[in-house]
């Protein structure tokens, strides 16, 4: 059995040494963090403390600590932000002295009601949402501007606000919060926010001939421009064979449902 002999004078040598430089290290950091110090512009902590605090984000930033810094070094908009209040947008304009705009509360629709009613290019095998599909001839809808059904919306919507049925997304005017998040995310780009006083809006994106749309659609607009010609407040006109709403002066008589043949335009 081997004698192990210790010699403590050694160690406590070591301990010191190390101890020293532990403590040299600490003194270091606390002096270069302080003289690296950089004073935050104290408009950020105010400006964030009226914002939504959702961190969905919709504005295209890191959460709502990022877009406060954006908006005081004046690299984003108020608008970009749809979450936050009429209330706190104005309260943050005092702060960063910028001019208050009044914005019309909005919320999303998904402009397309084929889904299922559309036919299908090709059986797709791959990954799961629609910008995976969409890389792959852009999606298996006959029409080009169709809902892929993928979910890429609903995956990414912080407020449950959207989900696929029968094969097409729909949104929940109740629930959403207007962040944006569904239309960027959208690879078709057939999200579009609308004021949440709107009574009707075209579930359509296609701007094919109507023939083409009845070959791919069940539920397409096929551009018989009826709404257009039957709208007593002159609120709807054609655009690239698709009827565009001008909710300024649309009254919400709902017309224009009742005369489309196809059910392309829907109440709300």
């Amino acid at each position: 059995m081997l004698n192990l002999l210790v010699n403590w004078t050694t160690v406590a040598i070591v301990v010191t040494i190390v101890a020293v430089i532990a403590i040299v290290f600490a003194i270091l950091i606390v002096l270069v963090s302080k003289l690296c110090f950089v004073k935050e512009d104290e408009k950020i902590e105010k400006t964030l403390s009226h914002l939504a605090g959702a961190n969905c984000g919709g504005c295209g930033f890191n959460g709502c600590a990022d877009f406060a810094k954006a908006l005081v070094e004046k690299r984003a908009d108020l608008s970009m932000c749809g979450p936050s209040s009429a209330e706190g947008k104005k309260e943050i304009s005092k702060i960063l002295d910028i001019p208050f705009e009044e914005e019309v509360p909005s919320f999303a629709v998904v402009k397309c009601s084929g889904g299922d009613d559309c036919k299908n290019k090709f059986i797709y095998v791959g990954n799961d949402g629609c910008v995976a599909q969409h890389f792959v001839m852009g999606g298996t809808k006959n029409c080009t501007n169709g809902c892929l059904g993928g979910g890429t919306c609903e995956t990414a919507c912080p407020y449950h606000a959207i989900s696929v049925k029968n094969g097409v997304a729909v949104a929940d005017k109740a629930t959403c919060a207007s962040c944006g998040l569904c239309k960027r995310n959208c690879p078709k780009q057939l999200i579009e926010l609308i004021p949440k006083t709107a009574k009707v809006y075209v579930a359509c994106s296609s701007h094919c001939k109507g023939k083409d749309v009845m070959d791919s659609c069940k539920k397409g607009c096929i551009g018989c421009t009826l709404c257009a010609k039957n709208c007593p407040e002159n609120a709807i006109t054609m655009v690239d064979n698709l009827p565009v709403i001008d909710y300024s002066k649309c009254s919400g008589c709902l017309t224009c449902v009742a005369k489309c043949p196809r059910k392309t335009i829907k109440e709300l």
